[in-house]
């Protein structure tokens, strides 16, 4: 099979937020298409009416926007083959699915629900299930066993069908997939799937052989879910006469929970606290929130490098990939065939490796939201020192906060069990000699101070320590935070001579 152009899809359907599964798939699909100057398309696949959730697509667009997964083609995009909306196209679909039964290869059928759920409650009564299969369809409503005159008056009399395919009997189905290698399928194992729905909506099946048709896809890159329903595509492909530009298909593992024990969820996320969702989600119906990558305080490239690194493997020791890298290194044979676990503190660690190599500038950028909702207002020249000392003991943006509010607001309280080891009845004294000697130096950075404060603590015949404690305790409120001549530089002089001076007023010798 020669295909001259790569182009792939990425096509979920809008019936909630995109799991970090689906965003996967997408970024799989978006490395494969840059790797091969192919094409990315979003194709949005709304046809299970039923289960649409309001604003899903709207999240799906934000979502790969935000990882920078770019669309060439699509419903954002536009392209040649628009609509790119499933529900939009509708009326093609019926046109295909009535080739199928004029070839043959698909019967309508006029079952109805009712009809069928008496069949399947008989099954499970003889705990059987019952399968719509060669077995039983010449017994069924539909047109294999009613005949054509009575077929003709069903539909001048308007009774609701539904077109179903009418699948080999014990025919070996083979296709090569990139993942998984050959495989094969005995068609009595399957059952006579609905392809065209009785309200006229087309179901995933054929749809999506139709557009992968029509929109030219050289490449299926999916999850492993959709291999079941892979043979059932491949006889699509054949009954339509397309099997020469059929597409090549690569089923990717499945991303599994923390402990390795099957597929992760939404309620894994909940239980041990960390997001399965990029951004964050508000159920339209009931209003329940659902964390993200993103509000937790996650990079886009960090999150995009640790999902790249779920079930692909470089074949090199590296870890850090930009996207550009993860192109350059992007391989489909390098997917493997076992589900990979999620491990979330992995994920801090990914995090924490762009945190640290970020700018203060870039970080001061991030952080202004922070101090803007607390009304605090500081220069960013302020921001980035504070913020490049602290980095080193943040993993994701949201720890930024609690590792420097100090720089930002002097401390309004003394953790009282700190005061209990530290403060002894000499450190007022200790400290207010400290203020004295602080003065008048000058420049005030790291370099000049720690001189003086050696200086007083021999003077005094005391351990460094008994200076630094209650030193560190007047400035920050605790016993927390990075080198204390670090702190002292940055929070300049007038700030930390007003802080040991609030401190010796409000903290009491024991």
């Amino acid at each position: 099979m020669s295909h001259q152009a790569v182009r792939v899809r990425f096509a979920p359907s809008p019936t909630g937020p995109l799991h970090i599964g689906g965003v996967r798939t997408a970024l799989f699909n978006y490395l494969f298409a840059r790797k091969n100057n192919g094409t990315f398309i979003l194709r949005i696949e709304d046809t299970d009416q039923a289960r649409f959730v309001d604003g899903a697509e709207q999240y799906i667009i934000d979502s790969l926007d935000w990882c920078g997964i770019q669309i060439d083609e699509g419903i954002t995009a536009g392209g040649p083959h628009a609509p790119y909306r499933q529900s939009e196209r509708k009326d093609l679909y019926r046109k295909y699915a009535e080739i199928l039964v004029d070839k043959g290869f698909a019967y309508r059928a006029f079952d109805t629900p009712d009809e069928l759920d008496r069949l399947r409650k008989e099954a499970e009564s003889r705990k059987g299930a019952f399968t719509y299969n060669a077995l039983v369809r010449e017994k069924m409503n539909n047109s294999l066993s009613l005949g054509e005159d009575r077929v003709k008056e069903k539909i001048a009399a308007g009774l609701p069908y539904v077109i179903r395919h009418k699948m080999p009997e014990d025919h070996w189905v083979e296709f090569q997939d990139v993942i998984r290698g050959e495989v094969e399928v005995n068609t009595s194992t399957l059952d006579d799937k609905i392809l065209l729905k009785a309200d006229g909506m087309p179901t995933y099946h054929l749809a999506n052989v139709v557009d992968d048709h029509l929109m030219e896809i050289s490449h299926v890159i999916r999850g492993e879910e959709w291999l079941p329903s892979t043979p059932l595509h491949v006889l699509l492909y054949e009954a339509f006469g397309w099997q020469d530009t059929m597409p090549v298909f690569a089923h990717m593992p499945l991303t599994l929970k923390p402990d390795g024990q099957g597929k992760l969820s939404k309620r894994d996320g909940d239980r041990l606290g960390f997001p399965v969702f990029p951004l964050a989600w508000i159920q339209p119906d009931t209003g329940e929130m659902s964390s993200g990558y993103r509000e937790s305080g996650y990079f886009p490239e960090a999150f995009i490098n640790i999902l790249a690194l779920l079930g692909w493997n470089p074949g090199t020791e590296q870890e850090i990939f930009s996207m550009d890298e993860l192109i350059h290194a992007f391989s489909l044979d390098r997917i493997v065939k076992a589900g990979s676990r999620f491990d979330p503190e992995k994920a801090r660690w990914f995090n924490h490796q762009y945190l640290i190599k970020k700018s203060g500038d870039e970080l001061a950028a991030m952080f202004a939201g922070e101090l803007a909702q607390r009304d605090l207002k500081y220069d960013t020249a302020y921001i980035s020192k504070a913020l490049n000392l602290v980095k080193e003991r943040a993993f994701l943006l949201t720890d930024l906060w609690d590792q420097s509010w100090f720089f930002f607001q002097s401390p309004s309280s003394y953790d009282e069990k700190v005061i209990k080891k530290v403060w002894k009845e000499d450190s007022a004294s200790l400290l207010h000699d400290l203020s004295t000697l602080l003065v008048p130096v000058e420049p005030f950075k790291a370099g000049h101070i720690e001189p003086i404060l050696k200086n007083l603590a021999e003077s005094r015949k005391i351990g460094f320590g008994k200076l630094m404690n209650p030193l560190r305790l007047a400035l920050v409120g605790s016993n927390i935070g990075p080198g204390l001549m670090d702190i002292m530089e940055v929070l300049g002089k007038e700030s930390v001579l007003q802080r040991i001076n609030k401190a010796l007023q409000i903290i009491q010798s024991p």
